[in-house]
C-alpha cells in the first residue's frame, strides 16, 4: 500500500468540503435535512479558519451553487469544483448552465467544472461534450476541466481517452477497489489530480449495522466485522476512514460532506489523528451494491 510517511495539522489543506446538503435533503444517515443558510455560512467560516480551501458542488445540488454564492465571503480563496449538468439536458442547457453556474456562485473563474455523468463521455457526443468544456477553459471561465466517475465507468479509460486535469472519484476504506487494481497509481502517473468522494459512504460506517436500510440490510454482517476492526486498531470510525484516506500518496483531496460546524469540526480534528500500523485491506467490502450509493433507490442522485 502507498502511504504518506505522516499525516499532520496541514492534512486539513487536503480535505475538500462537499456541498450537496447544502442545496438539497441528501444522505442515508442525514436526519437533519438540508443545511441552513445561517448554518452553511458558518460552515464556511469554520473550514477557511481550519485551513479548508476546496470545495464541491454541482449544478445538480439543488440550490447548492445559489447558497454558496450567498455565503462566500469575498476574502474566503477557496477554489470551487462544480459539476455540468448531464447530457440528456441538451448541449445548449449545459453551456448555458455552466456559465450561470459562475454567476451563482460570485467566482469568475471557478477553479474547476467537471462532467457529472461519466458515461455522457464514453457516447457518440463524449468528444463533442468534452470539447465544449475546453472552449470554457480557454475562455478563462474554468481554469481547469475533469470527471466525476464512478468505479464502473472505467475511469482509467476514460483518462486515457481525454486526458482530463482532475478526476472525482469514489475512494473509501470501505471501497478500496481503486488501489487495488492499480488504476489509482496509473492515474496519478498520467499527472491527473485525484479527489476522491463518499468516504464514510454517505454515512454508513457510522451506521448500526442491525439498522441499515432494506436494500443494504445485506451487508450488515460486513459492516459490523470493520466497525469492530476500527476498535481494534484503537481508532473511531471517523478517524479511521480520514486517516486512510489521507495516508494514500495518490490521493490529492478528500471531499468529505457535513451538516453543521460540529461535523466539520469533528473531520478536523480526525484528520490530525495519526494512523496506526494495521492492515486496513482487511476493511475493504467487496459487494458493488453497498459501495455504489446510486444503486441504494431507484431514484438516487449522484
Amino acid at each position: 500500500m502507498q502511504t504518506r510517511d505522516h499525516v499532520t495539522t496541514s492534512a486539513t489543506s487536503r480535505i475538500g468540503l462537499g456541498t450537496v446538503q447544502f442545496g438539497t435533503d441528501y444522505g442515508v444517515s442525514n436526519r437533519s435535512g438540508q443545511v441552513s443558510s445561517p448554518e452553511v455560512a458558518a460552515i464556511l467560516g469554520s473550514a477557511h479558519a481550519a485551513g479548508v480551501r476546496v470545495i464541491d458542488t454541482a449544478a445538480s445540488y439543488g440550490s447548492a451553487e445559489e447558497v454558496l454564492g450567498t455565503a462566500l465571503s469575498p476574502e474566503q480563496d477557496f477554489a470551487i469544483v462544480t459539476k455540468a449538468l448531464p447530457l440528456s439536458k441538451g448541449f445548449e442547457a449545459i453551456e448555458i448552465r455552466a456559465r450561470r453556474s459562475l454567476e451563482l456562485l460570485g467566482r469568475k473563474p471557478a477553479e474547476a467544472i467537471l462532467i457529472h455523468a461519466a458515461q455522457d463521455l464514453a457516447g457518440p457526443e463524449g468528444p463533442r461534450l468534452w470539447a465544449m468544456l475546453q472552449r470554457l477553459r480557454d475562455e478563462g471561465l474554468y481554469r481547469r476541466i475533469g470527471i466525476s466517475a464512478y468505479f464502473a465507468d472505467r475511469p482509467l479509460e476514460l483518462a486515457r481517452r481525454y486526458r482530463p486535469d482532475l478526476m472525482q472519484l469514489p475512494f473509501s476504506l470501505l471501497d478500496q477497489r481503486l488501489r487495488n487494481n492499480g488504476e489509482l497509481a496509473l492515474l496519478k502517473q498520467l499527472g491527473i489530480e485525484i479527489h476522491v468522494r463518499s468516504i464514510f459512504l454517505q454515512g454508513l460506517l457510522f451506521m448500526d449495522p442491525m439498522q441499515l436500510p432494506a436494500r443494504l440490510a445485506h451487508a450488515g454482517p460486513a459492516l459490523a466485522a470493520v466497525q469492530a476492526r476500527i476498535t481494534q486498531a484503537g481508532l473511531r470510525p471517523i478517524e479511521a476512514a480520514i486517516g486512510f484516506v489521507l495516508a494514500q500518496n495518490d490521493v490529492d483531496i478528500a471531499v468529505v460532506g457535513v451538516t453543521n460546524r460540529d461535523e466539520l469540526a469533528q473531520v478536523v480534528a480526525a484528520s490530525a489523528k495519526p494512523l496506526p500500523d494495521f492492515d486496513w485491506r482487511l476493511c475493504a467490502i467487496d459487494d458493488p451494491i453497498t459501495l455504489t450509493p446510486s444503486l441504494w433507490q431507484p431514484d438516487h442522485n449522484r
